[in-house]
């Protein structure tokens, strides 16, 4: 989705055209022969997720699959989804050449996906947040139900907009009150980060500045 994180350059966020469905609306940003995203991982995902065992694991919003293919490498059963054809086509292409045989990618409308139960071992959700519609808690909820006793759920999202700009076309996320309607039944869930985290940032005039992520880690007990 919206993976600022992983920008290659600037891109600018004009009003999403009513007219095009969320499908069409991802294709359209993905238009072109270049990629859009820089391919590295969210050094945040990095950092959390290095102190688990790895398993098998799911992302959600892949794009061109940057955090899939570095799951991958650090032993996970990595899959990557995405709404966007040509996204996934890209990840694919990249896992190819890179020999990465442990990445697998789908392309597929998560507002009508249906996990399996037990199956996973981590679900990562990088800056899910679309200026279009979509189902976020409705498909986090989900997704959810797919990781094993001990496993975790990991968001990490934009809680304000760049130092750089007073708006965002995305949904800004309240950490906290995510974390209240994620970890239910609390029997069943653990909060183990929720908070705000300060992250250095170049704008796009060069100048220096900073992002605010959302952080949360869920374990389900």
């Amino acid at each position: 989705m919206t993976h600022e994180h992983q920008h290659a350059a600037p891109h600018d966020h004009a009003a999403p055209d009513p007219s095009l469905s969320p499908a069409q609306h991802w294709e359209q940003r993905y238009a072109g022969d270049e990629r859009i995203w820089s391919g590295r991982v969210n050094a945040t995902l990095a950092e959390v997720v290095g102190e688990f065992e790895p398993g098998a694991s799911i992302d959600l919003g892949c794009g061109e699959g940057g955090d899939v293919l570095w799951l991958a490498e650090q032993g996970w059963q990595a899959r990557g989804l995405d709404i966007s054809e040509t996204a996934i086509g890209r990840a694919r292409a990249e896992a190819a050449a890179r020999g990465i045989e442990s990445a697998t990618f789908t392309a597929t409308d998560l507002g009508a996906w249906q996990p399996e139960p037990d199956t996973a071992d981590l679900v990562t959700a990088s800056f899910f947040q679309s200026e279009v519609a979509l189902e976020r808690m409705e498909i986090l909820r989900r997704a959810a139900s797919a990781i094993r006793p001990g496993g975790h759920l990991v968001t990490i999202s934009h809680a304000a907009p760049p130092s750089w700009a007073d708006h965002h076309p995305a949904h800004m996320i309240d950490v906290r009150a995510e974390a209240e309607q994620l970890a239910q039944p609390a029997v069943d869930w653990a909060v183990e980060v929720a908070e705000e985290r300060r992250r250095p940032a170049v704008g796009p005039d060069g100048a220096p500045g900073e992002h605010l992520d959302a952080v949360l880690v869920l374990r389900r007990r």
